[in-house]
């Protein structure tokens, strides 16, 4: 294990006051720089970032990390990302997360990693042992435990992570007792229940994320198998509120991955996967009073794909990518100003049909978007240009022996 000194002397306190932080993550949104789940997504200050050494790819540019969820002692993949868009494992990996996986099939969530807003800490769920667990980030892009970093997840089955700024909440998806937990977190990395914050949701409706918009005022989930989608209004305590008429009955059977747009903390997208053959489809939502949501005008937009599991926005806000586990492919969209999307194509996945994708994350610049290949335990890589996704050559990329992986994010 590395040095966990090293780790606690850099970390630094997350700050608390809600004001501030709504502030600042309003102004982020209007720049244009709020990503994924409500953290910066353009020049946060990831370890081992641009500047860094070079490797089999040259310089070294950000990492990769992925959710192995190995049987038994969890571990985390993680990789160098070079300016060529080639992977090399850190020296290392894969890093143990100090909770346990399930192995076997890969679970299906979106967003069970996630990174701090200061690029300090990872955080992953263990769905084995039903825990989460915070890892300092190192500045060669390893990874280190810390204590008292794994605490219980608050529920069984945990699968999915939603963070804003120290504010995180965890779905876990039992099938008797499905819930979302909050925590706090705090002095170094170390993550502390919020008494009161667990909210329950139906049996057996599959929670399948867990996310923020980009000013942490509305916290969002999709319940796959019952096609439920839940909204909660986010008081000043962390605590959540039910918003009027939810849980909300989807457009679509089977709502699965979701995204706030980036820009528009008032805007939701929810892709509908089990539709059928080529019957997949993307719904858009607008977020009213109380964090309500209510179709926008068009909604559901048809995706001619067979399950779009797993959604990712761009940094502006101007297009989306729709992840079709069964094809294998993935739809881009053009995303309007009041939130309608329209469709623009899709590109096949390279290598064989059984490659099952799962979660999908873009890089801080915008320029490549990761997907995680859990029926093939690799990780692709797409280059972005616009609306329209190339495959990487030197993709997909072998996980470790024993990955059952379902979750990725990129620095």
């Amino acid at each position: 294990m590395r040095s966990v000194l090293r780790a606690l002397t850099r970390a630094v306190p997350l700050v608390a006051a809600s004001t501030i932080a709504v502030t600042a993550a309003i102004a982020a949104a209007a720049a244009g720089t709020a990503g994924a789940h409500g953290f910066p997504g353009h020049g946060f200050p990831g370890a081992g970032g641009p500047g860094g050494g070079p490797g089999g790819g040259g310089q070294v540019v950000g990492h990769v990390y992925v959710n192995d969820n190995t049987a038994g002692a969890n571990t985390i993949a993680a990789y160098d990302r070079h300016a060529d868009g080639t992977l090399t494992a850190i020296p290392g990996s894969p890093f143990p997360t100090g909770g346990a996986g399930t192995g076997g099939a890969p679970i299906g969530s979106q967003g069970s990693l996630q990174i701090t807003p200061d690029g300090h800490y990872l955080l992953a769920v263990d769905p084995g042992s039903n825990q989460v667990s915070t890892l300092a980030i190192e500045p060669d892009g390893g990874l280190s435990q810390l204590p008292g970093g794994t605490v219980s997840s608050g529920g069984t089955d945990p699968v999915s992570i939603a963070i804003h700024d120290d504010l995180v909440y965890v779905a876990n998806a039992s099938a008797t007792a499905p819930n979302f937990t909050g925590f706090r977190l705090g002095w170094f990395g170390r993550l502390a229940a919020i008494p009161g914050s667990t909210v329950g949701l139906p049996a057996a409706s599959q929670p399948g994320d867990v996310l923020f918009n980009g000013t942490g005022s509305t916290l969002a989930g999709t319940l796959v198998a019952s096609s439920q989608i839940v909204s909660y209004r986010v008081d000043s305590s962390g605590r959540l509120d039910a918003a009027p008429g939810s849980p909300y009955a989807a457009q679509g059977p089977g709502p699965f991955g979701s995204e706030f747009s980036p820009i528009n903390p008032n805007q939701l997208f929810v892709s509908n996967a089990h539709g059928g053959t080529n019957a997949g489809s993307v719904s858009s939502f607008r977020v009213g009073p109380g964090s309500s949501l209510s179709p926008i005008s068009g909604s559901p937009f048809v995706d001619n794909q067979t399950a779009p599991c797993w959604v990712e926005i761009t940094h502006d806000g101007r297009f989306l990518f729709a992840v079709n586990t069964a094809v294998p492919s993935i739809s881009s969209y053009a995303v309007g100003f009041n939130g309608s999307l329209t469709l623009l194509g899709s590109v096949p996945f390279q290598g064989a049909s059984a490659v099952g994708p799962e979660d999908a994350r873009l890089s801080p610049d915008g320029s490549t978007l990761w997907v995680v290949d859990s029926g093939g335990d690799a990780l692709s890589g797409f280059a972005v240009h616009g609306g329209s996704l190339t495959p990487l050559a030197s993709t997909p990329v072998a996980l470790p022996a024993g990955a059952a992986p379902f979750g990725v994010v990129v620095n």
